[in-house]
């Protein structure tokens, strides 16, 4: 069993800096069923999506996170900083480098060069 998907919940004036920040990530936009076309915007990477629901007072949750493997983590942190973001390089867990980083609507993002065993 895998996730499949994960919601944060975004204004949708932050929405294509939203879209940029996870294409830094290999994530590409996907459209929404009709019935959520209009109240979310999608994106996609190797199964799993990410759902940026639309939210005039969105949440940002005050201690979780979203997770991601990047198979090419340096370059992936290489590209997130050229486009601005700040990474905060985290204590190696199970041998492999991760870091965190804030997407533009504060969603709090674990950049993993490797997942857990």
């Amino acid at each position: 069993m895998t996730l499949q998907h994960v919601s944060l919940e975004t204004r949708r004036a932050d929405v294509d800096a939203e879209l940029a920040f996870w294409a830094l990530l290999g994530f590409a936009e996907v459209r929404p069923p009709e019935g959520l076309v209009g109240v979310a915007s999608w994106v996609a990477r190797a199964g799993t999506q990410i759902h940026l629901l639309y939210a005039d007072e969105p949440v940002v949750m005050p201690e979780g996170h979203v997770a991601v493997v990047a198979d090419d983590y340096d370059a992936a942190v290489a590209r997130l900083r050229n486009a601005g973001f700040k990474i905060r390089a985290a204590r190696e867990h199970w041998g492999a480098a991760r870091g965190f980083v804030h997407t533009p609507a504060g969603h709090v993002v674990e950049v993993m060069a490797a997942p857990p065993p």
